[in-house]
């Protein structure tokens, strides 16, 4: 076992290396290298690169949870959702390609998912059975994990003058027609306010099912 090397510090220089150099660059070899050890010394802590991504996807939701566990309940149950949708897109933009990272991990740490507890019990007393609560939860998580990958994709680094997301561009390919198409294009707006509405939809959803 190489000296001084832990699990903790092994998933500090991954966040660090995420940061760097996005998702692809999280690789055994690199992760050694960084922590100047042979790649086979990280094997004594982690089995394989899912139980690392397992590992940096808790240490992102134990932060969100101390987070929320530090404010105030809500008025409402759409108020606090609304609460955890920000403070879980905010964990997500915290690390380059955060949300992708997140994305099909299992949480290590039972305190982390004891954290839920609360919440369940605090959608089951404004009237959702236990099995809506449970949906609610994974419906605003799974919203905010899809809104953040798109989000991030699109605010990567790009060289200089790159159409991929160029809107003039896409309305030459397009062609003629598709007006309404080309026509959303331009009053699209990406960041915290189509973030908004779009949870505002959920929520709007959720609050229909409910009184149903």
């Amino acid at each position: 076992m190489a000296k001084g090397i832990t699990r903790d510090r092994i998933v500090a220089a991954a966040l660090d290396l995420l940061d760097e150099k996005g998702m692809e660059g999280i690789t055994v070899r690199a992760l050694a290298a960084r922590l100047e050890v042979q790649a086979p010394a990280l094997y004594w802590h982690l089995r394989n690169k899912q139980e690392l991504l397992d590992e940096m996807a808790t240490v992102v939701m134990r932060r969100v949870t101390e987070t929320l566990s530090a404010l105030p309940p809500g008025e409402t149950w759409r108020d606090d959702l609304a609460t955890y949708a920000r403070v879980l897109r905010a964990e997500y933009l915290r690390h380059r390609d955060g949300a992708r990272m997140f994305s099909g991990t299992r949480l290590s740490d039972p305190d982390v998912v004891k954290a839920k507890e609360a919440w369940l019990a605090r959608l089951t007393e404004a009237g959702f059975s236990l099995a809506a609560a449970d949906d609610a939860l994974d419906i605003v998580t799974a919203f905010v994990v899809g809104f953040v990958i798109e989000e991030q994709e699109r605010n990567q680094p790009r060289e200089s003058g790159s159409p991929r997301y160029s809107v003039d561009g896409r309305d030459a390919w397009l062609g003629e027609g598709a007006e309404l198409v080309k026509a959303a294009g331009h009053v699209r707006d990406d960041g915290d306010a189509r973030f908004e509405r779009h949870l505002g939809v959920v929520l709007a959803g959720l609050a229909a099912r409910l009184e149903a």
